[in-house]
């Protein structure tokens, strides 16, 4: 039995970036701190309802649930990972929008893009997948940064010496504007030393690229693609070869095994609340293609071939 600990519920951003989600209850949360490693409970309003070890809060969501008589969680979900220097509320929308259309419980994920590498937060990533009880079936969406989360989540929780897979649950997922090959942006940024200390170790791993590259692994569920671009091949940024969406090229968001792809006119930072993105995201979700069958686009080539 934890020992109880003493709260007053008080008001909180949210998360930011100092906090990762760990378990999520509807629209319940237990966040870890980056630096101190405590944990909290938030309730959908995001006011702190308890404090201290992970158990501690965990219990007290127990008895919160005896209490308020909280029915468990059940059917389809969408966990949606937000990119470097945005917050879960970056996804808000677009959650909404398939909560609304596709019937889908959604998770926006809080994570400290800015606090950790790549591997902490997928570490954080699977804690929470782990804790979706009741929940039958997993999707993905993911902007930017969000998208090698998830891959190094699949690819610390595979292992074919051990038969080790990660969760039967998982389902599809839609990768917006990913960074699957790197970012030539943060490379270019990098260089002058401000963005390693404003993006923290997730930025340099981006930057840098290389290491990274070798520690994420190709989605074996059906996932597609959605780039951002102006169409042409001067883009929308001068310092990036070929088309972009202002931060990412073209080139750089394919991945091989995708089994749909598409390249709409829409800037980076906005993507995830673009009608058409949000109606393709769903689209996917649901039949495992942006428009139809006959219109897909599976990636077969790496983009340099």
């Amino acid at each position: 039995m934890a020992r109880s600990r003493f709260n007053l519920p008080l008001p909180t951003l949210g998360g930011k970036q100092l906090w990762a989600d760990e378990l999520h209850f509807h629209k319940w949360r237990i966040q870890r701190n980056a630096f101190t490693g405590h944990c909290r409970l938030l309730d959908g309003a995001n006011f702190r309802q308890a404090w201290g070890t992970f158990e501690e809060c965990r219990e007290r969501l127990e008895q919160i649930k005896r209490e308020r008589n909280l029915p468990p969680m059940q059917g389809k979900a969408v966990i949606l990972l937000h990119g470097l220097f945005r917050t879960r509320t970056a996804l808000r929308k677009l959650a909404n929008y398939l909560e609304r259309e596709g019937g889908y419980s959604t998770f926006c994920v809080s994570y400290p893009s800015t606090r950790g590498d790549v591997d902490v937060h997928a570490t954080a990533l699977a804690k929470l997948i782990d804790h979706l009880d009741g929940i039958e079936e997993i999707n993905f969406v993911a902007h930017s940064l969000g998208n090698l989360v998830v891959r190094r989540y699949l690819a610390t929780h595979t292992n074919p010496v051990t038969g080790e897979k990660p969760d039967p649950r998982l389902r599809r997922m839609v990768m917006l504007a990913p960074p699957n090959n790197g970012a030539k942006l943060a490379k270019i940024a990098a260089r002058t030393g401000l963005f390693s200390l404003t993006a923290g170790r997730s930025g340099s791993q981006i930057s840098t690229w290389t290491e990274l590259s070798q520690q994420l692994a190709t989605p074996e569920f059906e996932f597609g693609i959605i780039a951002g671009g102006a169409g042409s091949e001067k883009g929308r940024n001068p310092l990036l070869p070929g088309d972009d969406d202002a931060v990412v090229t073209v080139e750089e968001t394919q991945l091989v095994g995708a089994c749909d792809f598409i390249v709409l006119p829409v800037l980076h930072t906005f993507l995830m609340n673009d009608p058409q993105v949000q109606e393709c995201t769903l689209r996917f979700l649901q039949q495992g293609c942006f428009f139809s069958p006959e219109k897909r686009c599976p990636l077969h080539r790496a983009p340099a071939e």
